[in-house]
């Protein structure tokens, strides 16, 4: 990093000296980059330099923060467990800003590696693998969890890089709706994971001290082994307390051996695997598909979704990340792709 610095030093150095930067005002720029450099992340001086990293000029910036309600657009979509969730998704060209500081911001720094959710190289199975075959299964849920992250939570994550008070609240409020933090914005989850890493690693502590296991995907917490509910519970009512968070308390499940122990929608007894019921349901279409044909299918169903088919797709792919192997779900894959168009083809 040293190294790192010294050319970057050189090089802004030359630079600032052509546009006519005195000397006290380069190592004042110096002084404020070789900490943020040190660390990995991205040098941002000021507004103007963080639009020209962006993409989009400091009106557009200055508008995306003042009036952030005309730059989502709301939608609804079914829960697994029932019921409507609202997601509010930023507009596209909002999108590629976010997008910018989570890849270039917010992926350089680290997480506990008890988070599951919304890593690269982590995935829901990685959350649920764990906790096959054992005795006691108890999964936890954190209300509200996006809502009550507060604003200066976030601003802190910025803070500590080493940035500006102005960038770092410029950064937050880009990530932020009236308030909260936008479910269905790219950077809201990995920002969760950052607020929750003393968390983690308290609960995480916990559980090895008591021979268990614990996984976190987003709100998601499960634990596995001989638990002490009570005990358990109020540990992490109290960390949550710390960071403004709080339990649901309809959503406390304790599973035995004796029943379907579900974690995230994943049966875990034995082996991850997709609930019985949802599987049926794809080989009960399967099996009209092939007897008869799609178009058949739909007519049946009265499926109007121009889109059904790559659902459809998405559902038997979500079922294969648990279960890669499954031979009889891989074939209906295949005969799912053969029917769609190849591309460009309008006949």
């Amino acid at each position: 990093m040293k190294n790192n610095f010294k050319t970057y030093s050189k090089r802004f150095t030359e630079k600032a000296i052509n546009s006519g930067y005195s000397e006290d005002n380069i190592q004042k720029c110096l002084k404020y980059a070789e900490p943020i450099l040190s660390k990995g992340f991205p040098i941002i001086y000021n507004t103007s330099h963080l639009s020209s990293l962006v993409g989009y000029n400091k009106t557009y910036l200055k508008r995306a923060v003042l009036y952030s309600k005309h730059f989502y657009r709301e939608f609804t979509i079914t829960k697994k467990s029932g019921g409507i969730r609202t997601l509010l998704e930023p507009l596209p060209s909002l999108k590629e800003i976010q997008n910018w500081i989570l890849i270039n911001i917010l992926y350089k720094h680290k997480v506990s590696r008890y988070a599951k959710g919304y890593v690269p190289n982590r995935s829901i199975k990685d959350h649920v693998r764990y906790h096959t075959n054992e005795k006691i299964v108890l999964t936890l849920d954190i209300k509200k969890f996006f809502n009550t992250i507060s604003f200066n939570l976030v601003e802190n994550i910025f803070l500590e890089i080493g940035y500006s008070k102005l960038i770092s609240n410029l950064l937050t409020k880009l990530c932020f709706l009236e308030g909260e933090l936008p479910q269905g914005a790219p950077t809201s989850p990995y920002i969760s994971n950052i607020i929750l890493i003393s968390f983690d690693n308290e609960i995480s502590k916990y559980c090895a001290e008591n021979d268990l296991k614990y996984t976190r995907y987003a709100d998601d917490l499960a634990f596995s082994g001989e638990i002490k509910k009570t005990a358990l519970i109020k540990l992490v009512r109290a960390e949550l307390k710390k960071v403004g968070l709080k339990l649901n308390n309809d959503k406390i499940n304790l599973m035995k051996q004796n029943q379907p122990q579900i974690i995230s929608g994943i049966v875990v007894n034995k082996k991850a695997q997709i609930p019985k019921t949802k599987r049926n349901e794809i080989r009960n279409e399967m099996f009209y598909i092939q007897k008869f044909s799609f178009e058949s299918h739909l007519e049946r169903i009265n499926e109007t979704r121009p889109n059904y088919l790559k659902h459809l797709i998405g559902k038997i792919n979500y079922l294969l990340t648990i279960n890669p192997k499954d031979k009889e779900f891989i074939e209906y894959k295949k005969h799912l792709y053969t029917l769609e168009k190849p591309a460009g083809n309008n006949v």
